[in-house]
């Protein structure tokens, strides 16, 4: 057995063999364990208020790099050209938009009724249960004239040891209540597995078997009963398998993308439109009803500088300095209606802002089209204009002023921020003779307007060149009495385009940058999705064209569509021979896949399928998706072995044929719903 050292509660250092490999990960549990870890799954007994503080980061934002143009960004306007040909798109939506207008929003990929519970927290649920037995046990040997235990609550970790010889699951609980209970942790673990239910004594346990190794870790191991009950259940609920039902529902709104409607989408956006379709795909699988916002800022200087060029274009004149220099501004003005620039004149309005709203919300129709191509839909389109127009800035300064956290400096209207953490006040209303609102001002405005649709949090996801908005925006949730914790914001990291082995040039100011649509019309979308998906959002990513486009086992997307659509060949060719997988409710299923999980190959499959709905609590928890891609590579791999290794359509074996078919269907239902948390397809032939 495997010896290491384990870093537990008390940072007290122990040499033991266990069932934990020495790698990383088992350093991270182990101080996940000690509470000095980060991302903790919760347990699932927590309170609501515990479950939630654990779900997001308490003490600011997650990431350490920029992604250039992610997120909503203030930017001077670009120069140089390229071609930019504008969308041909629907009719946009009005600006100002949103879910609220209509009677029930659109909420996408969101979990469908009755999931099932994770295996992982049908165990978890076992050894609580067994704990609240051996407690009991450890208070008698006390009052008998034992040590007196300290008594104190410890969630029970589960976790999946690298090595499967040392079983399926294992857990620390024992090490961690050792101090707290001033018991040996073997005796700890021995009293735990002692009643833990194992199929023993109860023939519908999922547990078979609990060891306990020193120093007092348990390994349990799965009855082939579970898997079996798990395939059927796949059979049974296609659609929804994989999906968890969340101790703790939330209703919550993310915003991405929120790029200015100044120009087409660009590579430098897309980072954060994956992340946040990703995570929106996630939260609604974990039982979390999730709403998709855009936020437009089309009530700054941008949009009349994109409406002074255009002008300046369209009468033959010298652009602004300030100006827009793309050949999609060209477009702009040749397809430029004569009537904005009369209706203009006629009502005295300066015409580089009827020009500059035109022209937004011509771009603003190019952005929803090229989301649309990459299947990242919203439920919520708002614009800063109207958030103006409808007062929700001047009642967010309302309710700054009644808490008592603001003050003139200098003619200005400044919120004392400071006080909630922030490292120096902020001006919410210029000193100018209209005391203009600043962006700030409207970004508290935004908050009070989201927090009235009933959202219970409020996530945004934005470039790291934002680290320094966190603290404000915060501390302005605070000061209006929202829970600041219940306002998250998610940074995403740098993106570096590599062709041939070099980087990519790209400059907005010079015009050299890839739009969205030229990057997916190259590589397609699903080679784009799964790049992303398979990378923590707070990594910086070499994003490989080449590789990207190649349709080989290098390209990881690939090798796990071509699983799919291996298994989905198997399945056709059965059929044709006059064989198909038993229906769920087949009587004798139970026992035809009983007949086949005591053997390696079907075994080490099923043990792979099983797993999708802990991988989905796992991102759900981690708001991360990079563990859907190696659990898709994963069970591709095990599938790929599965076939070397095992004749699934044999004559001269129809039960055990039957039975392997039963599995290769569930693996093929586990496959494309994987596939489908990350918007890629799950094609039937390659």
């Amino acid at each position: 057995m495997l010896s290491q050292t384990c870093l537990l509660a008390g940072m007290v250092t122990l040499t033991a063999s266990v069932c934990y490999p020495q790698n990383d990960r088992n350093a991270r549990s182990l101080l996940r364990a000690s509470g000095r870890g980060d991302h903790f799954r919760p347990g699932r007994r927590e309170s609501r208020a515990v479950a939630r503080h654990r779900m997001r980061p308490v003490a600011g934002p997650r990431v350490v790099a920029p992604t250039a143009g992610t997120g909503r960004r203030r930017e001077r306007p670009p120069s140089g050209r390229k071609n930019q040909a504008l969308h041909s798109s629907p009719p946009p939506r009005p600006l100002g938009y949103h879910s609220a207008m209509i009677p029930e929003p659109t909420v996408h990929a969101t979990a469908s009724p009755g999931p099932s519970p994770s295996l992982r927290g049908r165990i978890q649920a076992a050894i609580e249960a067994a704990w609240t037995l051996a407690r009991a046990d450890l208070a008698a040997s006390a009052s008998a004239g034992g040590p007196t235990p300290e008594p104190q609550d410890a969630p029970i970790s589960i976790e999946r040891p690298a090595d499967a010889s040392f079983g399926d699951f294992a857990s620390n609980i024992a090490l961690r209540l050792a101090k707290p209970y001033r018991r040996a942790p073997l005796e700890i673990a021995r009293t735990i597995a002692a009643h833990v239910e194992t199929t023993a004594t109860d023939p519908n346990s999922p547990i078979a078997s609990v060891d306990v190794a020193p120093p007092g870790f348990l390994n349990i191991r799965l009855a082939d009963g579970a898997l079996a009950t798990a395939t059927q259940r796949i059979l049974a609920n296609p659609t929804t398998w994989g999906h968890v039902a969340a101790a703790f529902p939330e209703r919550i709104n993310v915003e991405f993308v929120s790029a200015n409607p100044t120009g087409p989408l660009h590579i430098g956006n897309a980072r954060g439109a994956f992340t946040g379709d990703l995570l929106c795909r996630v939260l609604a699988a974990a039982g979390h009803k999730v709403e998709r916002e855009y936020y437009f800022n089309d009530f700054g200087s941008q949009v009349k500088n994109l409406g002074a060029s255009v002008i300046a274009i369209r009468e033959g004149c010298e652009l602004p300095e300030d100006g827009y220099h793309g050949d999609y501004v060209y477009d702009l003005a040749r397809e430029l209606p004569a009537e904005v620039l009369a209706q203009a004149q006629e009502s005295g309005e300066d015409p580089s802002w009827a020009a500059g709203r035109w022209a937004s919300e011509r771009v603003r129709a190019g952005i929803e089209a090229s989301l649309e191509h990459l299947g990242c839909h919203f439920d919520v389109w708002r614009s800063e204009s109207t958030l103006h127009k409808d007062g929700w800035v001047v009642q967010a300064i309302d309710r700054l002023r009644a808490a008592g956290d603001v003050y003139q400096e200098d003619g200005a209207v400044v919120f004392r921020s400071t006080k909630f953490g922030d490292d120096k006040d902020r001006v919410i209303l210029r000193s100018t003779e209209d005391a203009a609102p600043t962006y700030f001002a409207a970004d508290i405005g935004y908050l009070v307007e989201k927090f009235s649709r009933g959202y219970e949090r409020i996530i945004f996801i934005w470039g790291e060149d934002h680290h320094g908005y966190v603290a404000r925006v915060k501390a302005a949730a605070q000061s209006l009495g929202f829970d600041r914790d219940h306002v998250q914001m998610i940074l995403t990291a740098w993106v570096r385009f590599v062709r041939d082995g070099k980087e990519v040039p790209m400059s907005k100011r010079t015009g050299e940058f890839i739009t969205l649509d030229e990057l997916l019309g190259e590589i397609g979308v699903d080679a784009a999705r799964w790049f992303f998906a398979s990378r923590a959002a707070s990594s910086g990513i070499d994003f490989d064209i080449e590789l990207a486009k190649k349709q080989s086992n290098e390209n990881p997307v690939y090798y796990v569509q071509y699983a799919h659509a291996r298994i989905a060949s198997i399945l056709r060719k059965a059929a044709e021979s006059g064989m198909a997988p038993p229906a769920a409710d087949d009587p004798r299923l139970a026992d035809l896949l009983a007949g086949i999980l005591q053997s390696a190959p079907e075994a080490l499959l099923a043990r792979q399928i099983v797993r999708l709905p802990e991988v989905v609590e796992d991102a759900a928890a981690s708001e991360e998706t990079h563990g859907i891609t190696a659990y898709a590579t994963e069970l591709a791999t095990a599938f790929h072995a599965f076939y070397r290794d095992a004749r699934v359509v044999d004559p001269d074996e129809p039960d055990r044929s039957t039975a392997r078919l039963a599995l290769v269907a569930a693996a093929h239902t586990t496959l494309a719903n994987a596939l489908a948390l990350l918007g890629i397809s799950a094609p039937e032939t390659m």
